[in-house]
């Protein structure tokens, strides 16, 4: 951990990509990644003002499940874009493509192939939820007649799967890469909430955990889900308890947001405690990054501050 003091927070935050970074500013978002050919490659963009809407500013809980939703959005599809770019022109010329691939180039346009990526991001987020609600429910359904001990047996698989997901990923050779990309991001905007010159060597500083991470987010969610499904009355069939649980998966998610924007703004000692989970489990999600990542993450960030910084608190 880094002894220096943070001096502002920011609203600013981020995302891992391949051989990159994606920051989603204030007024402008960016990515940049690191191209085959060694140099940066970089992506400006308005950034569609979520963070500034009426409804983000004034109603708690709904401002979570929006922000959530935006995120996946973007950040998908910022990760499948830093994929194209590790393409190089030898290896795009020489892939065979076949008949569908063809077919799909000469008939589809822009539009269709984004509509395309949002099925892949419903069928991703359709797998989620068989493994984290589905298998949980089957595998507790002798526990029906208690409430409490089914919902504390379901949280506590589904933290476990989570957390056995991460520590494979962690030790896959490309999500290293990756997860020290997430390093660098986290390691950029603490050292501009530090007040510093963004700079490699004082991003070097900082630490690699913070607060606001999605990681973070993920386990309060996991944990909020045990406490809010202990409500769900006994004698529901497999189905009704699952459908139930998606109903209020909207609730879980508002009020971990709620807790991620109060640990990202305040460092007293309930906050610390909500925080340390997260922390702990970054430590699997993020490594220390190398000069070169960090270079990439501090040109992702450069276009996303504002000019006047009070626009920017968290």
């Amino acid at each position: 951990m880094s002894d220096i003091k943070e001096k502002h927070k920011s609203k600013i935050g981020g995302q891992a990509l391949i051989e990159g970074v994606m920051m989603n500013g204030i007024h402008q978002s960016a990515m940049a990644c690191r191209l085959p050919n060694g140099t940066i490659d970089l992506e400006v963009w308005d950034t569609r003002n979520g963070k500034n809407a009426p409804w983000y500013k004034r109603v708690p809980f709904v401002r979570g499940i929006f922000n959530f939703v935006s995120s996946l959005i973007v950040g998908y599809k910022c990760l499948m874009k830093s994929a194209e770019k590790q393409m190089t022109d030898e290896e795009e010329e020489e892939e065979e493509l076949s008949k569908l691939d063809i077919w799909l180039n000469e008939h589809l346009t822009e539009n269709a192939m984004n509509v395309i990526s949002v099925i892949a991001m419903v069928v991703s987020v359709l797998i989620a939820l068989f493994l984290f609600k589905y298998v949980p429910t089957l595998i507790t359904k002798p526990l029906a007649g208690n409430a409490f001990i089914r919902t504390l047996t379901e949280g506590v698989i589904k933290i476990a799967v989570f957390v056995f997901y991460l520590w494979a990923t962690a030790h896959m050779k490309d999500m290293k890469r990756t997860y020290e990309y997430h390093g660098a991001e986290h390691k950029t905007i603490a050292c501009y909430e530090g007040g510093e010159e963004l700079t490699v060597e004082n991003v070097k500083k900082y630490t690699r955990l913070h607060p606001r991470c999605g990681t973070s987010f993920m386990i309060l969610t996991l944990l909020i889900d045990i406490f809010v499904f202990c409500f769900i009355p006994t004698g529901l069939t497999t189905i009704q308890r699952i459908l139930v649980q998606v109903v209020l998966l909207p609730l879980v998610v508002g009020i971990s947001y709620e807790l991620i924007k109060l640990a990202g703004r305040s460092e007293n000692r309930l906050v610390k405690i909500i925080s340390f989970p997260g922390l702990q489990l970054q430590k699997i999600t993020t490594r220390e990054p190398d000069d070169s990542q960090i270079e990439v993450a501090i040109e992702a960030m450069k276009p996303c501050i504002p000019k006047d910084k009070s626009e920017d608190i968290w």
